[in-house]
């Protein structure tokens, strides 16, 4: 194993200036500061929003499992995720590159646009979205400060939620534009402070369920509440799906993190301690507020704003405000800020940095949040943009099997940002069409378990089924073509 980063030479000969700046260039050894403990905040960050909470509290009520088998499932998909990250993490720790100049040795130095844009897309709009539900936390803290105001909205906001929404999508450009190293102190202070106000939670709903705790933790982790037609297999493996389809917007582009990390051992103890241990310890945690939620309240709430809200008081609401707000920022900038930046900045390298890619990103994400509740939520869109990131799963594949089998864990650097017709990586005229064959054979199953009501029962699956089908594809198209030595291999 290869622990230590290693860069080939990267001269600047032949390097063409639409495939090259300083941002997506290989990060020297030297320059890289994060160890395991970002990468464990990187998951912790993801895990730890609104949503997150939600996810974690409902799969021990939805599908009537006991509660063990839950918790195993929730285990299983961490270890899967640890596994796929590992293998995607682990170029950009040995090369110092993004995932959009990574994807250029599959398919192609142009042909990475497709994937890397898709991402981008994706990454857009929820990033647009999740600024409005981190904007909802705020607006929860100035309404128990200051009151609702006079109950006049615009496009479905009130005043209050309209200075909430500019204050968040504010907060989180100053935090981007600072730099990366300030994203970190971000992620590294939000994640463990959210655990604090979490586990603290959970001792004063613990305190106050007192000696019915235990029976309510019983009587969800009994599944009692189970259809008589419900398969356990199945149920099982749906929690699985649903688990690792939730991280799958960061799995295919953890390389954009992982070119910061020191070594790959400390990747890989970061993502042990932040996928299988981290997302099992706040499940329990949110197992354990959810059973005192029932005795509390008669019912078993899973979304923390409405817990907040039956407990009414404002020294919470104010730890809670802040609290959701630092935790659904912290997955904005992880999978849905910093991955469309790179994007971008692959697009027009020349003209687009980081920085300005990650400006365009807040731009138009903007309109996105602001029109969320007035226009995008009740037309649709959020379909299509899950159909979308059910179409970028076979580019993990495809990237996993031509790295490891192909290429034999071996990229030629310079080929990375040269457009010379004879460069290993510019295939035909800059995309690999084998490539886009495996791609499109796949992405037309993983596409089918989204829109395809037959299909319906493996859309949780489907990201893992794309990833699989499109790595098949294109081991197989590629085996002829392996044939000829490429200059990567020579």
């Amino acid at each position: 194993m290869n622990e230590t980063p290693s860069q080939d030479a990267l001269t600047i000969d032949h390097i063409d200036p639409t495939l090259y700046n300083a941002d997506l260039a290989p990060l020297k050894p030297e320059d890289r500061t994060w160890g395991a403990f970002e990468i464990f905040n990187v998951w912790s960050n993801d895990i730890q929003s609104l949503f997150g909470y939600t996810l974690a509290a409902s799969l021990f009520l939805t599908y009537g499992l006991n509660g063990w088998a839950v918790m195993a499932a929730i285990i299983l998909a961490g270890v899967i995720v640890m596994f796929l990250v590992n293998l995607t993490g682990k170029p950009s720790v040995k090369y110092g590159i993004p995932f959009p100049v990574m994807v250029r040795a599959s398919m192609g130095i142009r042909g990475a646009n497709l994937p890397a844009m898709l991402r981008a897309i994706v990454g857009i709009f929820w990033y647009g979205v999740q600024t409005y539900f981190a904007s909802t936390a705020v607006t929860l803290l100035l309404t128990a400060l200051f009151g609702d105001g006079n109950g006049a909205t615009l496009l479905g906001l009130s005043a209050m939620a309209w200075v909430a929404f500019v204050v968040v999508w504010l907060f989180q450009i100053a935090i981007f534009w600072a730099g990366i190293e300030r994203i970190k102190h971000f992620l590294n202070w939000a994640g463990p402070l959210v655990y604090l106000v979490m586990i603290a939670l959970m001792a004063i709903v613990w305190y106050q369920a007192g000696s019915e705790l235990l029976p309510a933790i019983g009587t969800i982790f009994s599944g009692a509440e189970a259809e008589a037609n419900t398969n356990p297999v199945n149920a099982f493996l749906a929690i699985v799906g649903t688990m690792v389809a939730y991280f799958a917007a960061v799995v295919i582009n953890f390389g954009d993190f992982t070119r910061f990390v020191k070594t790959e051992r400390q990747m890989k103890l970061g993502n042990l301690l932040g996928l299988p241990l981290n997302v099992a310890f706040f499940s329990f945690i949110a197992l354990i507020i959810t059973a005192g939620t029932l005795v509390l309240f008669g019912e078993a709430l899973t979304n923390p704003s409405d817990i907040v809200e039956r407990v009414d008081a404002l020294p919470l609401t104010i730890v809670a405000a802040l609290t959701f707000f630092a935790a659904t920022v912290g997955i904005n900038l992880v999978a849905n800020f910093i991955p469309p930046a790179y994007d971008l900045a692959n697009l027009f390298p020349s003209k687009i940095s980081f920085k300005m890619g990650g400006l365009i990103t807040a731009i138009i994400a903007f309109f996105v949040g602001a029109l969320w509740v007035s226009v995008i939520s009740q037309i649709g869109v959020p379909g299509f943009v899950n159909a979308l990131g059910a179409i970028v799963a076979p580019f993990y594949g495809i990237i996993v099997v031509d790295y490891y089998m192909i290429k034999r864990q071996h990229l030629n650097m310079q080929a990375l940002f040269s457009a010379e017709p004879d460069a290993a990586y510019y295939y035909t005229q800059g995309w690999n069409t084998r490539a886009l064959m495996a791609f499109a054979g796949a992405a037309i199953f993983s596409l089918s378990t989204v829109l395809v009501p037959a299909l319906a029962s493996l859309n949780g699956y489907g990201w893992l089924l794309g990833a699989g089908l499109g790595g098949l594809f294109y081991y197989g198209l590629m085996r002829q073509f392996k044939a000829a030595p490429t200059l990567a291999e020579q």
